[in-house]
């Protein structure tokens, strides 16, 4: 009874919290002049990626590599398909040419990297983890220099709070966001290990669901009220430091084992990498017929890895 309260509780933290953060981001993003795609891409996305960061960083340590690994694959294919998904299904997700010339090849090259990793020796070392690590700092260093070179050009809107009343409603938000991420992943998993589902099954779906629930409900919260960029800045961002910054860390903490059974899984996310690179080469945008194809796309994923498992 106790997993299921806290369950509904974090959900309620979660959907709150979310409310905050994108008010708050989005103002500090007026005050400081950036684009919001890259508050999204950055701010936005660290903070929504905490939860991942802190369930896969104490996998590692642990040594359940298989939730650390199933947990980042399982959160990337989940962002993609059902929050930028859903996103776009409630209102039409406009894509920049920064995303498009950029951010989706950084994100593509970066699974290609975690694929050749877990493909030499079944392992990620130290070394490969600090390779990771030093790309992140890399694209977070680009992404803050071009913005701000790019200031004087950018119309923002009226900032909805004060500075001090900006970064307060921001740490409120993210704050509800990683409590009620954690509670939901730790009650779900514990429900799940009830009824003896394996450490693979739970990695890819209930803790990466659980985990990308922050990336949902703010990306959908964002897309509601019109900030489209900051939803779609949001996947994308939460994808890149998935991979660069939480398996980079992991990994050197304690180098990750890969289980064979995770390499099907790999090759399927980097096929929807490269989708949806070509959906927004194609359409500039995900409309709502390409989010409905999305959500079935993951259904019929979800299918396969429960039967597969």
């Amino acid at each position: 009874m106790l997993d299921f309260l806290l369950l509904i509780v974090g959900f309620a933290f979660l959907v709150k919290g979310a409310d905050f953060f994108v008010d708050g981001a989005s103002s500090i993003a007026d005050h400081l002049k950036v684009p919001a795609i890259v508050v999204g891409l950055t701010i936005v996305a660290f903070g929504t990626s905490a939860p991942e960061a802190a369930v896969s960083i104490t996998a590692g340590i642990s040594g359940s590599n298989a939730i650390a690994v199933g947990n980042v694959v399982g959160s990337n294919i989940f962002n993609l398909l059902i929050v930028l998904g859903a996103s776009a299904v409630l209102k039409t997700v406009k894509v920049q040419k920064r995303i498009i010339d950029f951010d989706l090849p950084v994100m593509i090259v970066s699974g290609l990297l975690l694929c050749l990793f877990c493909y030499t020796g079944n392992v990620v070392s130290r070394l490969e983890g600090a390779i990771l690590f030093v790309l992140i700092l890399a694209y977070v260093g680009y992404t803050v220099i071009t913005s701000l070179k790019s200031r004087h050009s950018i119309e923002v809107n009226e900032p909805k709070f004060n500075v001090p009343m900006s970064v307060e409603v921001s740490i409120i938000g993210l704050a509800l966001i990683i409590f009620g991420g954690q509670w939901v992943v730790d009650s779900a998993t514990n429900i799940a290990r009830s009824f003896g589902l394996s450490e693979t099954l739970i990695g890819l779906t209930i803790i990466s669901v659980g985990t990308s629930l922050p990336e949902l409900v703010t990306s959908v919260v964002a897309a509601r009220k019109g900030q489209s960029d900051i939803a779609l800045g949001n996947v994308i961002g939460s994808n890149i430091f998935n991979i660069l910054f939480i398996i980079g860390l992991s990994s050197m903490v304690n180098p990750i084992e890969i289980a064979p059974v995770i390499f099907t899984d790999l090759i399927f996310m980097i096929v929807i990498f490269i989708q949806t690179l070509v959906i927004s080469m194609k359409q500039k945008c995900f409309n709502k017929k390409a989010g409905i194809t999305m959500l079935v796309l993951f259904a019929i994923y979800l299918t396969y890895i429960i039967i597969r498992n």
